[in-house]
């Protein structure tokens, strides 16, 4: 029997298509072979740990696209604008045939294309149900790889012990052994929630030793955790050309901006427009998935937020709103200035208009 009796690789590759997607259009859409997702927790939980709003899953097959080296297509679109395809495939066999596909799919930029092709496709094909469609878009791709059966059956600190070099290996890519340090700091960031069960998350893949039912759980979180930093990203970017251009209107108002206030006027309906619109996106999208009441999706999400580096990207979108609101508010207290001076200047206007008329009256 080989080492790996038998495991799944999948490879996910997320794109932010557009602002939001209609899902019960998409679902007509689609047909037969869409399905609203639903979270599968590892272990019983209450059935309110759930997705908000379900995404549409469909399988490839039902969408007409081929198997993709190897790999079976699965795609999950999310309400929030973000499209997941999901490519996997069976593995068994040895540690090194299994280091060699970390070594072929990591950063492998053939099937970061292809993947990009096909959801270039279905925002075409889709665009009908798209709310402010992008017509380029970021993306980002996880790769897990998923061991549901050993040769030799390990409990979680067996398998570290005996096996974390390979492991170590496995989530870098590397074709050359790798330091005590580099290891040590691949493998102490893990979670063992039962004694023969192991997640290891990194900043760009993952390896999971569990059942089934366990493997799917973790796939989701890594999945659900990925659709989050791809739309903290682009709302960390959008937030950046904004205010860019929000500083040079500002900074270089117009003669009369100053008596009118129209400049700002416009600016600061601008401002609060945009502050609402990604304070509601963003709050969507970090509430899509309750796992109250659920401690191992809790703390496995957690684990893979910190390992995506997500908080930071949470926290510059709060700063840069709150910067947002700031200069939101420096707007109105000039266009209330402004409205100020435009009163002022009437005022002065209509007591010459009438010191005219007086001296007028008298000439007469």
């Amino acid at each position: 029997m080989p080492a790996i009796a038998a495991s799944t690789v999948t490879i996910f590759y997320l794109f932010d298509l557009a602002e939001q997607l209609d899902l019960v259009a998409l679902r007509a859409s689609i047909g037969a072979g869409a399905a609203a997702a639903r979270f599968l927790p590892k272990s019983g939980a209450p059935p309110y740990v759930q997705y908000a709003v379900p995404p549409v899953v469909v399988d490839g097959e039902g969408l007409g696209l081929i198997e993709i080296d190897g790999f079976r297509p699965r795609l999950k679109f999310f309400d929030y604008g973000v499209v997941s395809l999901a490519l996997s495939r069976p593995f068994a066999g040895d540690w090194p045939q299994f280091i060699a596909l970390s070594q072929k799919y990591i950063e492998n930029e053939d099937l970061e294309r292809r993947a990009a092709d096909v959801c270039r496709d279905l925002s075409k094909r889709f665009a009908s149900v798209m709310h402010g469609r992008r017509e380029t878009f970021l993306a980002e791709d996880y790769l897990v790889f998923s061991v549901n059966a050993l040769g030799e059956p390990m409990t979680a600190e067996e398998l570290l012990a005996r096996r974390g070099e390979e492991i170590a290996l496995l989530l870098r890519g590397e074709r050359h052994a790798l330091s005590r340090q580099e290891q040590g700091e691949i493998l102490r960031n893990n979670l063992s929630y039962l004694a023969d069960d192991l997640v290891i998350p990194t900043w760009n893949a993952a390896f999971v030793y569990d059942t089934e039912a366990g493997s799917q759980a973790a796939l989701e979180i890594f999945e659900f955790a990925n659709s989050q930093l791809l739309e903290f990203r682009y709302y960390d970017d959008l937030l950046d050309t904004q205010l860019g251009r929000i500083y040079t209107k500002l900074q270089r108002p117009r003669w009369y901006d100053a008596i009118t206030g129209r400049g700002y006027i416009r600016a600061a309906k601008d401002l609060h427009a945009l502050f609402i619109d990604v304070n509601e996106i963003t709050d969507r999208t970090e509430n899509a998935l309750k796992m109250v009441g659920d401690i191992y999706s809790a703390r496995l999400f957690n684990l893979t937020a910190a390992r995506l580096g997500l908080s930071r990207w949470k926290e510059s979108v709060q700063e840069k709103l709150k910067t947002l609101d700031d200069i939101y508010r420096f707007a109105v207290e000039q266009v209330a200035i402004s409205r100020g001076h435009l009163l002022e200047l009437t005022i002065i206007l209509i007591l010459v208009l009438e010191l005219v008329l007086f001296f007028l009256g008298i000439s007469r």
